[in-house]
């Protein structure tokens, strides 16, 4: 590499591979707002299994081992009730939220026409 006179930068040799087509896609702030923030779709469904599996554990502990009504059983009681219930709730948000990211990409994908049904009119 050589130096530019005066200066201490280097050039940068570019290589460049060249390509057919270039597709470039506009989106809008709301659109780059959504892709931004991701889904939170796989947060929701990780404290879901996570509820969901403490239930469970619980339920079953219930079930299997000799309990005397006392505050441990109240605890237990509760806590399984509690779990199923906030582990079903984020299950239901997880369902409704997943395709959120996924029909913003689609809908921005479907502003230019797919190359593959041109090429199939050429033929």
């Amino acid at each position: 590499m050589e130096q530019s006179e005066g200066t201490s930068e280097k050039s940068v040799k570019i290589v460049r591979g060249r390509v057919d087509s270039l597709s470039l896609y506009e989106i809008t702030d709301h659109e780059l707002g959504v892709l931004e923030k991701g889904s939170p779709s796989s947060l929701y469904l990780n404290f879901s299994v996570f509820f969901l599996s403490v239930a469970t554990s619980l339920l079953i502990a219930l079930l299997t081992a000799p309990f005397h009504p006392g505050k441990l059983f109240t605890v237990f009681v509760v806590v399984t009730v509690v779990g199923f219930a906030i582990g079903l709730f984020l299950l239901v948000l997880w369902h409704r939220t997943r395709q959120q990211v996924g029909q913003v990409v689609s809908k921005i994908k479907k502003r230019i026409p797919s190359e593959t049904g041109e090429q199939s009119e050429a033929s």
